[in-house]
């Protein structure tokens, strides 16, 4: 397939549920009329939102994407753990959760905020000698994954519901008994459904969280609902539907490659002299700019993404043809 012209850079797509990222990918290759089209950091088929996708040379810009911040709204149900720690998972446990108060919850968020040693869930993405933690625990394999070092910025509690689940046969529960047990002596499962606002760095898993939060208030917890409203400065202000897409296909790239780096990078312009240099990978005056940064030509032509380092300006990546 050939690219339209103008085809290189990213699109902002709010990705419905029951999709996975590769999903989109493959419905933007076709809309786009490329191959060369790739994600910048995955979302889980039950997840929605915020999913930044690059066209053309664009890909090469996903790198920082995937590495930037994220936001999130989600769901907590506290009082049922399950193995993939979220909705899509077999229920492992339940225990009722009507005594948990408001307060706790409250604590409970508070202490999983600022930086943080996690442990993925083990139905993650996270390679083990070659093979993803998810296929290894699908094919029966305990799996346990060191803790990684997280920075969750902001745990933020929006509301709290009680519910009553209705009982199902065979469910492990945590009193001990055969059936569910219940936090107000009816029918049912009382559990607790926590509305959470998170912002967070590269790699914090909300599934995880939302275990870790159940784990330390006796009860366990799964994720029910996750939404992602922004990557970096990408926001669901700016994020088109697939059917939107549709309607536009070819030109679904809403953002150039110079406007994405305009808006994800601090800025240097280069002389004609400069951009002729860097166009072939050689290294510029530094210019005090901390972490990567986005140098621009004459005629506001994006070249690379340098950073300073040993003295120089050396670039990362060269987009620029020389």
């Amino acid at each position: 397939m050939n690219a339209p012209a103008g085809a290189d850079g990213l699109i902002v797509v709010d990705k419905p549920g029951g999709m996975t990222s590769h999903d989109v990918v493959a419905r933007i290759r076709r809309l786009a009329r490329t191959r060369r089209v790739g994600h910048g950091g995955t979302l889980d088929p039950m997840a929605t939102g915020v999913l930044v996708i690059g066209v053309g040379k664009a890909t090469r810009l996903l790198t920082y994407v995937i590495g930037a911040g994220k936001s999130y709204t989600a769901t907590i149900r506290l009082g049922q753990s399950t193995v993939t720690d979220d909705a899509e998972g077999e229920v492992l446990a339940a225990t009722p959760a009507g005594h948990v108060t408001d307060e706790a919850v409250a604590a409970g968020l508070a202490a999983l905020t600022g930086e943080i040693d996690q442990v993925p869930s083990a139905v993650s993405a996270i390679k083990i000698d070659g093979q993803r933690a998810y296929k290894r625990v699908r094919d029966g394999e305990a799996v346990a994954l060191a803790a990684r070092r997280v920075t969750v910025s902001r745990l933020d509690l929006l509301a709290i519901r009680r519910l009553d689940l209705p009982t199902t046969a065979g469910a492990v529960t945590g009193d001990g008994g055969g059936g569910l047990a219940t936090g107000n002596g009816g029918g049912g499962l009382a559990v607790l459904d926590v509305d959470v606002a998170v912002d967070c760095s590269s790699g914090t898993y909300i599934r995880a969280l939302a275990r870790d939060v159940g784990a330390a208030l006796g009860v366990g917890g799964h994720l029910t609902a996750l939404r992602r409203t922004a990557v970096g400065g990408f926001t669901l202000s700016e994020a088109a539907t697939l059917p939107e897409l549709e309607e536009r296909a070819p030109e679904v790239v809403n953002l150039t490659v110079e406007a994405a780096a305009r808006r994800f990078f601090p800025q240097r312009q280069a002389s004609a002299d400069e951009a002729k240099v860097l166009s072939h990978g050689g290294p510029l005056d530094p210019a005090g700019i901390t972490g990567p940064y986005a140098v621009f030509d004459p005629a506001g032509g994006l070249i690379a993404i340098v950073s300073d380092r040993d003295g120089r300006a050396r670039a990362e990546i060269v987009l620029a043809p020389a």
